[in-house]
């Protein structure tokens, strides 16, 4: 092992020397590449032995970076090992996918970045065919994230949970009635068809504690994360309801629900109480400027008693067209699991039904929880570094003049300098998201950016005497 070429792609200069200067130590030859696109194309033109990639970047997010190496015959080989600040939640969930073999969370060190490179470049160096199954024992770098363990639905609540998660994460071992140690993933796809699935289902939905109401799949969030419910309910193809409550949080945040209908493990539509008002539909179809906001706000003021769904009215008035409706309406139902992915207190009850709402079959999204999970983790993974910086939404910011004027606004795009004119040293961020009508997300991200450039600061509260 001399010489092989790893190629790292990340946005953090610190991340590219270290890595670099520890690699090459190691007798390893790394180029660098600062984003996905670069990443690729350095990909396309050395062809590396492996792959060091960050998650959260621009332009291209992990994600889709190793989509595009998948698509590629000459590149889908290559062996890819996630990097991640969230790597507990990030890398477990997407190991397996498309190339990914393995993951190490940051900030790592030097032994633990040498020891996943060789260990990676061993397993699947000379040309060997990537098949990205991570054995845990094998690797030095961590501790096994779940126990092997036997395909078994007796025993306590938590053994049974612990063999389904087992079983999803491909580290079950298939008990057959003959001794022979056959090939395990051939095991696997004969043995566990989904009628079997199905099967293990409904145990484990009554450990979690399934009653008369119908439900069939009912637990805490702070116990079972989501992302395992929807990835479980899309891969059983599951037809019904998701409902996810939230409680009142600690700083006034109201109480709030989430229905998610599901149609074959497909996600059709969403329903919600409680959110605010940058989760309303007519806030994305004016987003895609399929609606202007005068007259948005003219139709609402005259609308009167609301028997209708807003979109189903907006499209009868030729407002907007049934397609133009219908992405708002995807990507309003993408945002709302965004959301629920950042909840981290509340319950969920999954109630299984042939028979949808009308709304939801009228609007027929069929949603792949794949694509959405990864933007939401994504999403999450970025969001837990911006609020380090920004806060809660009851923080203040104040403006730096001096700075706004030296700098100048050029380098800010049109929704940047909104939000500049809203930090006025008594909006707080919930005002600002209020009065920007964007996204939480967005506007927070937005603020960030303002943060990291000194154009604003934090407003600190007086000191009492």
């Amino acid at each position: 092992m001399a010489g092989e070429l790893v190629l790292v792609i990340d946005d953090s200069p610190t991340i590219l020397k270290v890595v670099q200067l520890v690699l090459t130590k190691a007798g390893f030859t790394v180029d660098t590449a600062t984003d996905g696109e670069e990443g690729i194309a350095h990909a396309a033109q050395k062809r590396p032995d492996l792959i060091l990639l960050d998650f959260v970047m621009p332009k291209m997010n992990g994600y889709q970076v190793c989509r595009a190496l998948a698509e590629s015959l000459e590149l889908k080989d290559i062996p890819v090992v996630l990097m991640s600040a969230k790597g507990d939640q990030v890398g477990e969930r997407f190991v397996k996918v498309m190339g990914i073999v393995d993951y190490i969370t940051k900030p790592f060190s030097p032994e633990a970045i040498t020891a996943v490179v060789q260990h990676t470049i061993g397993k699947y160096g000379n040309g060997a065919h990537v098949e990205p199954l991570v054995d845990d024992d094998e690797l030095p770098h961590r501790e096994p994230t779940a126990p092997r363990t036997s395909l078994a639905l007796g025993g306590s609540a938590e053994r049974r949970l612990d063999a389904l998660a087992a079983l999803r994460e491909g580290l079950i071992d298939v008990l057959v009635s003959e001794s022979d140690t056959h090939d395990f993933e051939t095991l696997m796809r004969r043995k566990l068809d989904d009628t079997l699935l199905l099967r293990l289902l409904d145990p484990v939905s009554k450990t979690l504690g399934g009653s008369d109401d119908g439900s069939a799949l009912r637990g805490n969030l702070a116990q079972v994360p989501l992302a395992e419910v929807l990835g479980l309910l899309q891969q059983q193809r599951q037809w019904g309801t998701l409902s996810v409550t939230r409680p009142p949080g600690e700083s006034g945040e109201p109480s709030a629900k989430i229905d998610v209908f599901f149609k074959a493990g497909k996600v059709e539509l969403t329903l919600a109480e409680g959110l605010g008002e940058e989760f309303l539909v007519g806030r994305y179809l004016v987003d895609q400027q399929a609606l202007s906001r005068q007259d948005l706000e003219l139709f609402l003021k005259s609308r009167g008693p609301a028997t209708k769904p807003i979109g189903e009215q907006l499209v009868k008035l030729s407002y907007v067209t049934e397609a133009e409706l219908k992405q708002a309406l995807a990507r309003q139902t993408s945002e709302r699991i965004y959301e629920l992915l950042r909840w981290p207190a509340g319950r969920f009850m999954f109630v299984a039904s042939r028979e949808l709402p009308p709304l939801a079959i009228d609007a027929g999204l069929a949603l792949d929880i794949d694509g959405i999970l990864m933007e939401g983790v994504r999403r999450v993974d970025e969001w837990h570094l911006i609020e380090r910086e920004v806060g809660d939404f009851d923080a203040v910011f104040l403006r730096n003049e001096e700075q706004v004027q030296n700098v100048g606004k050029a380098r800010l795009t049109r929704e940047e300098l909104s939000i500049l004119e809203l930090v006025n040293g008594k909006n707080s961020v919930k005002d600002i998201v209020r009065q920007s009508r964007m996204g939480s997300f967005e506007v927070s991200k937005m603020l960030f950016r303002l943060l990291s450039i000194k154009l604003i600061r934090r407003r600190v509260a007086p000191v009492a005497v």
